[in-house]
């Protein structure tokens, strides 16, 4: 009885916590979203993030001006939880009407990286409001550049993972009911790879085809390639993607193109898949160049991991969430096809990664993330903040 009493005391202090820091989350929320930055630039929104952190008491360091790591020592012995929040914005414009709209033209917070801050800070005021009942210590992360892959890797390398035993991270998503937590184990997010083919061939008159080489045609053999690989070498139960979104090629309606370029991405749920499309569209390269006389490159360039939550870790969140808002606070969400470089944390320590909803027909709140009206329903931001808080506990029970 002892253990449980004290366990619903801890609930009912994050509670109260909760209910006392909410104005505060919303309005961290919409500063961030006022003044967005994007990958590599988050220069000002580090400092503000640090400046909030000390004023809680809680010290921590900038990293390569760009991120924050910082920690709370808790009053009693236990293991190190990591808190991650993602700060970049996209190269993106707003449409959504806002009063405390993006003022930077061009950049705006589209993917909803304002309100993961929001929630991790908010997290860290209950934490540090509690810190005599914190069991161990809590590492707050807040990362660049997730958009282009490369922050979590900057952020790793500055130590961020040192020590330690499980990490925490959330993201809001458009086509979660409002308000609901999607808590899974396993495959949540898919590895994002890019790549870029440059194909060389000989331009000619369009009337004497047989002079030149058509880097056209080789390319054209390339797409469908590709889909080939999807529809006949992978598993059919194994969902896998092959995109061409760019093919650009030809200067004039009568001349043979002597040069092609294509972009691309590819999207898999296991490491072993994905290193077999790489391989595999290699074969596909190297058997087009050969009959089609072409000299074709491929720059391939590694993002993201496949994004799987520890079932342990996952169990901890779901309890945690059971206890602050009831079984009816969760529901299921599908995996899915973006990347996510939280991803990288988890190759250090076993985690969670968990989706909180935003859609709501009746508020007008029907936009996935990314697009230019993508906004919110901001009484989601203190209960993620108290669930990342709850973790915290959990996790060390």
């Amino acid at each position: 009885m002892g253990v449980l009493k004290e366990s619903e005391e801890k609930m009912k202090a994050i509670e109260e916590a909760g209910r006392r820091y909410e104005d505060y989350v919303i309005r961290m929320r919409r500063e961030f979203h006022r003044h967005p930055e994007p990958s590599m630039q988050e220069y000002e929104t580090a400092k503000r993030i640090l400046t909030e952190l000390r004023a809680m008491g809680i010290a921590g360091r900038i990293v390569q001006g760009i991120g924050v790591i910082a920690e709370l020592k808790g009053g009693r012995p236990g293991k190190c939880v990591a808190l991650r929040a993602d700060m970049d914005a996209l190269t993106a414009f707003e449409e959504t009407g806002l009063p405390f709209a993006s003022e930077a033209e061009g950049v705006s917070h589209a993917c909803g990286h304002d309100a993961h801050m929001a929630m991790i800070l908010g997290a860290a005021k209950i934490l540090s409001e509690t810190r005599d009942e914190v069991p161990g210590i809590v590492r707050f992360i807040f990362q660049p550049a997730e958009e282009i892959a490369t922050g979590a890797d900057i952020m790793i390398a500055a130590g961020a993972m040192d020590g330690v035993d499980s990490i925490f991270g959330m993201h809001v998503w458009g086509s979660l009911e409002n308000g609901k937590f999607s808590i899974e184990s396993g495959p949540r997010m898919a590895a994002a790879d890019f790549f870029t083919i440059d194909i060389e061939g000989v331009s000619c008159h369009g009337a004497e085809p047989g002079k030149g080489i058509d880097a056209i045609i080789a390319g054209a053999q390339l797409v469908n390639g590709f889909q080939t690989i999807i529809s006949r070498e992978v598993d059919p139960l194994e969902p896998a993607v092959i995109t061409i979104g760019e093919f650009h090629a030809g200067t004039a309606d009568n001349v043979i193109a002597g040069e092609a370029h294509l972009t691309g991405t590819t999207r898999a749920y296991t490491s072993e898949l994905r290193a077999r499309l790489k391989d595999s569209m290699q074969r596909v390269i190297d058997g087009t160049a050969q009959t089609y006389r072409t000299g074709i490159k491929i720059h391939y360039h590694s993002c993201s991991e496949p994004l799987i939550n520890d079932p342990g870790c996952t169990e901890i969140a779901a309890r945690a969430a059971d206890k602050l808002f009831g079984e009816e606070s969760r529901a299921h969400l599908e995996k899915v096809s973006p990347g996510e470089d939280f991803s990288h944390y988890m190759k250090y320590a076993p985690g969670c990664f968990v989706f909180v909803g935003t859609y709501d027909e009746e508020k007008g709140l029907v936009y996935d993330n990314h697009s230019s009206c993508f906004d919110i329903d901001e009484s989601i931001l203190i209960r993620g903040a108290m669930l990342a808080a709850q973790y915290v506990f959990e996790f060390s029970d």
